[in-house]
């Protein structure tokens, strides 16, 4: 899978694994490393989505995650 921003890592082992900390843990690494609209576009499109597994798999395609 290739991912759109390798340089960002996220760590969601061992955090509460709902799916707006999930949004929230990607979109701070985002906002960070890269700007606030690339973490607004990413919280859109992860709102967006119809299943946690949805919002997993979107993380996964846009931050390294551990």
């Amino acid at each position: 899978m290739d991912v759109k921003y390798p340089n960002v890592c996220v760590r969601l082992s061992g955090i509460d694994g709902n799916a707006f900390n999930v949004i929230g843990k990607v979109a701070a690494a985002l906002r960070q490393s890269v700007d606030g609209a690339t973490a607004s576009q990413f919280s859109a499109d992860a709102y967006n989505c119809g299943s946690y597994d949805e919002v997993l798999r979107l993380a996964m395609s846009t931050v390294t995650v551990e």
